[in-house]
């Protein structure tokens, strides 16, 4: 399909997303009317190759033409007028400029697959499901399902053969035994009997003991067959299934999408882990039947070791796998900040046991360690030791879930740094995933930043070593999580014009971002080009800022937060006097919001005003709302005049933050006297004025 068709398939809010990409510059109609044309063009080559540009322009106006012609055709006016009068400013506007409109429009249907797929993962999350294609999980989970159900037939119908086995060996072992209570057995079932009845007897028994040997070898043959089926399924389930529900909890970890629940898995896991059970007894029943009975060839003797084997390691490292950390560690009063964990302060995390056996007679114990001695962490110099404190040993129980799962939460845990000794190494084959220590909640910021790094970029459970030369990201992964940054604590992500601002801040101008690398010291470490602070310190206390004092606003879509100045420029200059944005300070280390506005001066020309960044410790004082409904400027006259007057692109300011204001309570009397006769007090109002 083609990727317009897609676009206009989305949601609303995806869709108003969508709008805000088109300006005069690249009007949406013209989107629309060439929309297949315009995508089986290479614009991101022409944007730098000049020569290509020009032919890719012309050609495009010979379109416009052709388009045109239709529009004609159909009596179409009003689309005539708007196809001549956009082909007229784009003659005007890029006849010597091509390679701008050819990055204008690179940049567009760049921005436009990032929607696509921004709004392709939310509908996978709300399926429950874990790829990029909705069609192929749905094949694999059923592929999985009928896999499992295959194994459970075959244990099944292994369960029959191994009745029928028995039976046919009580035959045989019976007419065995009579013979031989008769005196007609020779001394070997192989020897030769001088009696012409004795021979057919044994004749007879030789048949029934060719059946049993048959019947025997089929069995361990399926078995065998059987077994390798179960190898393959548990391969697809713990290398395939329960590593992609681990990467999403990563990506849930750092803000990404909800991870689905393990029901379903444990559901899969289980049927598996039942079958193997299964089929362990019916391997103990072989080594049964095979005691009673046994011959020259026995196929169960030749065979059982290695079946026994094969069941044993299966279900080991079934049980093994099964074991999952539920629930990252995290510290209950920073619930959107998993995995940095303040010594001293409370943490909590989950176990879970996705094999579920309500007849389980014995206790399964967890014990919660530290272990700093994985990988070559002893080669780290200053590396730093941690005890852990509290109830860190739990038996699993049924109780500490919702499904009736095996499950051990530890709700009261503390870090303490060891001062001496080397402490001790810890072997766990269930691990959370790493964690960042910190001794002072300021250093929050930077162990976020580290652990938002390290989960986007490796799914490495043990990797001690990333940091030592962190491996740099795409601009398509890190947009990705700054927008999660957002959208995890509040209902709004960013847009891909927001993002892009990000972008600009971060390498600079270009036309196409995606692939674009980004270092950790770029995104953490380095200060901003002219600033004396670094990218992440920056935005994270924007995100501080969003969270505590601006969050309805943010919600409600008012504030652009993130654009450039020259966008600013760009869509507020058609705008009548009195309109205005919202955008976040870049100057503001701790973070704070401004609004700019348009105006006129006394010649009639267009203006942009903007006023000083209001930060967190204004707004502790103040609503932004109250700041916005009450902000005035004062004339040559000494008059206050408001001059905000429309919230870009055209809301009247009191309809969009008059509900967000205090209500202004009337005064009480003093006390005492008649409250008729006493004089209120008069009102007052804090306002904001710029002279």
């Amino acid at each position: 399909m083609a990727q317009w068709n897609q676009l206009q398939q989305l949601e609303t809010r995806y869709l108003e997303q969508l709008y805000h990409l088109y300006s005069d510059s690249f009007p949406m109609e013209l989107r629309q009317f060439l929309a297949p044309w315009i995508e089986s063009q290479d614009w991101a080559y022409a944007a730098n190759k000049e020569s290509h540009a020009t032919l890719v322009f012309h050609n495009l106006l010979g379109e416009i033409d052709q388009q045109y012609s239709r529009f004609l055709q159909e009596n179409n006016v009003l689309y005539q007028h708007n196809l001549r009068r956009i082909k007229q400013h784009l003659q005007s506007k890029y006849l010597e400029k091509p390679m701008d409109i050819a990055r204008i429009v690179a940049r567009c249907l760049w921005e436009e697959q990032r929607l696509l797929q921004t709004a392709t993962t939310a509908v996978q999350v709300d399926g429950q499901a874990a790829h990029p294609t909705g069609t192929v999980v749905t094949e694999k989970q059923q592929i999985l399902e009928h896999n499992l159900q295959d194994i459970r037939k075959r244990v099944q119908d292994m369960e029959q053969k191994m009745k029928m086995l028995e039976n046919l060996q009580d035959d045989f072992d019976f007419n065995y035994k009579t013979l031989k209570s008769q005196g007609d057995l020779p001394q070997d079932l192989n020897g030769n009997s001088q009696a012409a009845a004795t021979r057919q007897k044994m004749a007879q028994l030789e048949q029934m003991l060719s059946a049993l040997d048959q019947l025997r070898r089929q069995i361990v043959t399926e078995m065998g067959g059987l077994l390798t089926a179960m190898d393959y399924v548990q391969k697809n389930l713990t290398d395939e299934e329960l590593a992609d529900w681990k990467r999403r909890q990563q990506i849930a970890c750092i803000g990404g999408p909800p991870n689905i629940c393990l029901d379903r898995l444990e559901t899969w896991i289980t049927s598996l882990a039942e079958s193997q059970l299964q089929i362990r007894q019916q391997i103990k029943k072989l080594e049964e039947l095979q005691q009673k009975v046994s011959y020259k060839g026995d196929p169960i003797i030749q065979h059982r070791p290695a079946l026994e084997e094969k069941i044993v390691d299966l279900f080991r490292n079934l049980m093994k796998s099964s074991f999952v950390v539920e629930r990252q560690p995290c510290m209950p009063m920073h619930p959107d900040r998993p995995l940095v964990i303040k010594t001293g302060v409370q943490f909590t995390n989950k176990v879970r046991l996705l094999v579920k056996f309500p007849e389980l007679n014995y206790q399964l114990k967890i014990k919660v360690c530290i272990d700093k001695e994985s990988g070559d962490v002893a080669a780290i110099r200053g590396s730093r030791k941690f005890n852990i404190l509290g109830t860190n040993t739990k038996v699993m129980n049924m109780e500490e879930s919702n499904n009736g799962s095996l499950s051990a939460e530890f709700k009261h845990l503390t870090l303490r740094e060891q001062r001496c000794g080397n402490g001790g190494r810890t072997n766990s084959d269930t691990h959370s995933l790493p964690v960042v220590v910190i001794s002072n909640i300021c250093q929050m910021p930077n162990a976020w930043a580290s652990i938002l790094w390290y989960n986007m970029l490796t799914n490495h459970p043990k990797n001690v070593n990333f940091f030592t030369k962190p491996p740099v990201g795409t601009w398509d992964q890190v947009a990705e999580v700054l927008s999660w940054q957002f959208s995890s604590t509040t209902k709004r992500g960013l847009t891909i014009e927001q993002l892009t601002t990000l972008a600009e801040k971060l390498l600079g101008p270009c036309v196409n971002y995606s692939g674009c690398q980004i270092t950790w010291a770029k995104f953490c470490k380095e200060n901003m080009a002219g600033k004396g602070f670094s990218f992440w310190v920056w935005l994270d206390n924007i995100i501080d800022l969003v969270k505590k004092y601006i969050l309805a606003l943010w919600n409600e879509g008012y504030i652009m937060g993130f654009i450039s100045k020259e966008r600013e420029r760009a869509i507020l200059s058609p705008k009548p006097p009195g309109t205005f944005l919202l955008r976040f300070s870049e100057s503001s280390k701790e973070g704070g919001i401004t609004f700019t506005w348009v105006e006129k001066d006394i010649s009639g020309k267009t203006q942009m005003q903007s006023v000083e960044p209001y930060t967190k410790q204004q707004l502790n004082n103040m609503s932004f709302a109250d700041i916005i409904m009450g902000y005035k400027i004062m004339d040559a006259t000494n008059i206050l005049v408001s001059p905000l007057v429309y919230l870009y692109p055209d809301i009247p300011k009191d309809e969009a933050f008059g509900k967000y204001c205090r209500p202004e309570t009337a005064p009480e009397p003093e006390m005492g006297g008649d409250p008729s006769s006493i004089q209120p007090y008069l009102k007052t109002k804090f306002i904001c004025v710029t002279p």
